[in-house]
């Protein structure tokens, strides 16, 4: 029966990227209160799209923005159940005089589809909506339970899906959660990403004199809330680029021999990761690579600086209050929590005698890592590689996807990602693109992922 849902799928390529492009000109912009009624049509059109092929589908309003529930129903010969997650939001657009073409008028050059929310995550999800429309086409059913979650507030943190999942956790029962919302490693090779980092994020606010003060008339007199950030700054990281909190590295879990065999062997290109970013060069913790640094290390990293006089030309003042906002990148292991304190105990402790100093917090989240080996893990990367006829390494990510964690606590379900954009598909970015093929291939992918989960139980 694959090779007739396969055959389905290469049949209508056209309309399926014809449909794609449906999508991507509903501008959904969950963050924007103007694009209210849009979001509204990006809900109504992920549900017609399951609905129209059989599957049972329901739009769940939430005090934001609508989700969409799906269920293929119990399969006849059981089975393992997953859930496909995914998100019909996007980011704003930004400045469009940096796009080639409108954002939301997408726009196929050199093989690419160009449009907002084109990689993340309408082309990928869309995959995996259209893989199962095939299946229920040439077969009238899947071969496993297969449940979609596909969320309206993903760009603006997810602020409703965690009473979601809880308040439906009978409905989303599964044994594994499938996502596309991560890349591929290159440009020719597919990823299984494992593992992503945990996040603590937090402001520091320093104060000093009631208003801000003639440099000259007062300075040396009183403490600079802007030199006494600097110092503060300074003090969490030393030459070595180690994180100075104590207590920081104390539940590290450390990469095993079998992750640095599969680092090892990855075809990283260290130049042409430098010239992507345009940086001088590539610094980092000491004793570590890129690769183990970028996914496996924590970090400390200052995210935004304000204070004082910041305009045109010059004024010479003592700021009396600045600010700097700071995440922390977590590794499995750490405990935000523990974190969090120790981090506002080491920025009380480095402050200077003078001024007063508030930590506010702006979230957290625990890391999360995939065990490999299961059945799960194995079908997702036998299904990538029929896909993409190559077969895929498997990475970790350096940034935070909070609703992992929390499908390993409520549902009990291990996540397995599988990426089908370009690494540098400009998400959040002006041009943000999804190649054609890749499409394609990770439509194949996801058909053939149910298929594989099928026989291995």
């Amino acid at each position: 029966m694959i090779d007739k849902v396969i055959d389905h799928i290469e049949a209508n390529k056209d309309r399926n990227v014809s449909r794609l492009n449906d999508f991507l000109k509903i501008p959904s912009i969950s963050t924007d209160p103007s694009r209210k009624d849009d979001m509204r049509r990006g809900a109504e059109w992920v549900h017609k799209l399951l609905a129209d092929c059989g599957i049972k589908a329901e739009i769940l309003k939430t005090p934001g923005h609508a989700c969409i529930l799906g269920d293929t129903g119990p399969a006849e010969n059981g089975g393992p159940t997953v859930l496909i997650y995914g998100h019909y939001d996007v980011q704003p657009t930004g400045d469009e005089s940096l796009w080639d073409s409108p954002p939301f008028e997408p726009v196929i050059r050199d093989g690419n589809i160009y449009a907002r929310g084109s990689a993340d995550d309408k082309g990928q999800v869309l995959a995996h909506m259209l893989a199962a429309e095939s299946w229920m086409k040439v077969a009238g059913k899947l071969p496993i339970r297969v449940k979609f979650l596909i969320e309206g507030e993903e760009e603006i943190s997810s602020p409703s899906l965690d009473r979601i999942i809880r308040d439906h956790r009978d409905r989303l029962a599964c044994d594994y959660v499938a996502l596309s919302d991560t890349p591929k490693f290159d440009k020719t090779t597919p990823a299984i990403t494992y593992g992503t980092k945990g996040l603590v994020y937090r402001e520091i606010v320093v104060t000093g004199p009631k208003q801000n003060l003639h440099s000259g008339s007062f300075g040396g007199t009183l403490t600079n809330p802007g030199n006494a950030l600097a110092v503060i700054i300074a003090s969490l990281r030393d030459a070595d680029n180690r994180v100075t909190i104590p207590g920081f590295y104390d539940d590290v879990r450390p990469l095993t021999d079998d992750e640095h065999k599969r680092l090892d062997k990855l075809p990283f290109d260290e130049k042409g990761y430098l010239a992507t970013m345009g940086a001088p060069a590539l610094t980092g913790e000491k004793g570590f690579s890129t690769l183990e640094r970028r996914w496996a290390r924590p970090t400390v990293d200052v995210n935004g600086l304000l204070g004082g006089f910041t305009g045109e030309g010059a004024s010479t003042v003592i700021p009396a209050k600045v600010m700097a906002k700071v995440s922390m990148r977590l590794v499995p292991d750490q405990d935000p929590a523990k974190i969090s304190k120790a981090f506002e105990d080491a920025v009380r402790a480095a402050a200077p005698e003078g001024v007063r100093v508030e930590v506010i917090k702006h979230g957290e989240c625990a890391a999360y890592v995939s065990p490999m080996g299961t059945p799960g893990m194995n079908a997702a990367a036998k299904a990538v590689e029929a896909g993409f006829g190559k077969a895929p390494v498997f990475v970790r990510e350096g940034g935070t996807l909070p609703i992992l964690p929390l499908f390993k606590e409520v549902l009990g379900a291990e996540s397995l990602m599988m990426g089908f954009c370009m690494p540098d598909c400009n998400a959040h970015g002006p041009n943000e693109y999804f190649g054609v093929s890749d499409f394609h291939n990770g439509t194949r992918s996801a058909a053939y992922f149910v298929h594989l989960l099928a026989k291995s139980s």
